[in-house]
């Protein structure tokens, strides 16, 4: 790949390089294994002396072109794909935290994420502290403790919208000698590229934009390559892997060795790869991804303008707006949109929302966002309703909270839907 193609150059033809003779698109290699002529071979694959694919468990060759393509657009050195955003989140978490020890996370999180911090990492000995994430550093910095693995934030907080203060966690993580992991599901590469602000780890739901129409279920680790491992915290990556003869991943791998540790241990026990149809389809939604977060973002904010002087509206929520509290690092960090979820308060609360959610034509009620296609939803009652009132609250979820996801439609048939349903709401 030439490393001077824009991103937009990258979503279309990076992740695979056809040869002579080759489909010009990347195949749907539907294999679980791989033929060899030699055992010499397939025993240096085994022992990770080799290149290549002998186990779809573990690696693909439709898989590896999504992989391929979305580290080169995210700027990273290598990447994992995984059947799920959570599994995405868990296996990146897992890779370097284990019972006994710590992490410390932002608590504006996506409503699945904060219940895997706070109910099932611990049950398996891993302690979560959550922080508000507009605290100054020196507050944030007193919840590390020797033990502390990570910290773990998303690019826009989901649902509060909050864009992150990547210089200041860049710093904290640094300093404190802990990588910065972030979810960039709703940012995307073509928004937002973390490991340019500081972040050593990225993440995404590829179930979302990435798809970008509702097909499929996945997600993605990408490793920046640029942590420092051999800072005397991580001994897992540079001591000996009695599973691999002692193989040492620092030592071996230099900038892939958390990603390839991700791979060959966490991937080949745990199992949770995506099938090669779905890695397909990621590919295939990456190839349109910039046109998509363009048109999704303009047509939040038309939205969202015309959200914030409707008369039954109390209050409205996107990065976009100069009223958002965190605009001017939407401004930094996200120059070309705040991608296509926005919130807003309906007057008359949670009935209120029942009913303009039952009201909307063309925003469909499901449960998801980063469709091609405009939904809604009512978190605190659906995505969030396992937490308590008072975690609901510190994700940023109000009981009249609706959230919007943005389709590609036109922006004024949307308007006008979302217009006719805020009417019927208060009948």
């Amino acid at each position: 790949m030439n490393p001077n193609w824009k991103i937009d150059t990258v979503a279309v033809q990076g992740g695979w390089e056809p040869k002579a003779g080759e489909p010009r698109i990347l195949p749907i290699i539907q294999s679980t294994t791989f033929k060899y002529d030699s055992a010499e071979h397939v025993t240096k694959l085994f022992d990770l002396e080799a290149a290549g694919f002998f186990y779809t468990r573990l690696a693909n060759p439709t898989t590896d072109g999504f992989e391929r393509k979305i580290a080169q657009m995210e700027g990273g050195v290598g990447a994992m794909a995984t059947s799920s955003g959570q599994a995405a989140t868990t296996l990146a978490i897992m890779n370097i935290c284990q019972a006994g020890q710590h992490i410390v996370t932002a608590s504006t999180l996506y409503g699945g994420t904060y219940n895997l911090f706070a109910v099932t990492l611990p049950k398996m000995g891993i302690e979560v502290t959550f922080v508000d994430p507009e605290l100054p550093a020196e507050e944030i910095k007193k919840a590390f403790r020797p033990n502390t693995r990570c910290l773990f934030a998303e690019t826009i907080g989901n649902p509060g919208l909050n864009v992150l203060d990547f210089e200041k966690f860049a710093a904290i993580a640094n300093e404190m000698q802990a990588p910065l992991i972030i979810d960039n599901t709703f940012g995307t590469p073509y928004l937002c590229r973390p490991f340019e602000h500081g972040a050593h780890i990225v993440i995404h739901s590829a179930t979302k934009y990435i798809d970008g129409h509702a097909t499929s279920v996945g997600g993605v680790i990408v490793d920046g390559g640029t942590f420092d491992w051999t800072c005397g915290r991580f001994p897992e990556l540079t001591e000996p892997d009695i599973s691999y003869h002692g193989l040492e991943y620092v030592k071996t791998f230099g900038p892939l060795a958390y990603i390839v540790k991700a791979r060959v241990q966490l991937m080949r026990d745990l199992g949770t790869p995506p099938g090669p149809l779905n890695s397909f389809l990621f590919n295939l939604g990456l190839e349109t991804l910039h046109l998509r977060m363009q048109r999704h973002s303009d047509n939040a904010l038309a939205v969202a303008k015309f959200l914030e002087t409707h008369p039954l509206v109390s209050w409205v929520c996107y990065p976009g707006l100069e009223s958002h509290p965190t605009h001017d690092r939407a401004k930094r960090y996200l120059p070309k949109g705040c991608s296509g979820v926005l919130t807003f308060g309906i007057k008359g609360g949670a009935e209120a929302g029942r009913k303009f959610m039952e009201s909307t034509k063309l925003v469909a009620l499901v449960v998801h966002v980063g469709d091609a296609r405009s939904c809604v939803l009512h978190p605190a009652s659906t995505t969030h309703r396992q937490l308590s009132e008072e975690q609901q609250e510190s994700s940023g979820v109000k009981p009249d909270l609706i959230r919007l996801s943005i389709g590609i439609e036109d922006a004024g048939d949307l308007i006008e839907d979302i217009d006719q349903a805020l009417k019927a709401s208060q009948q």
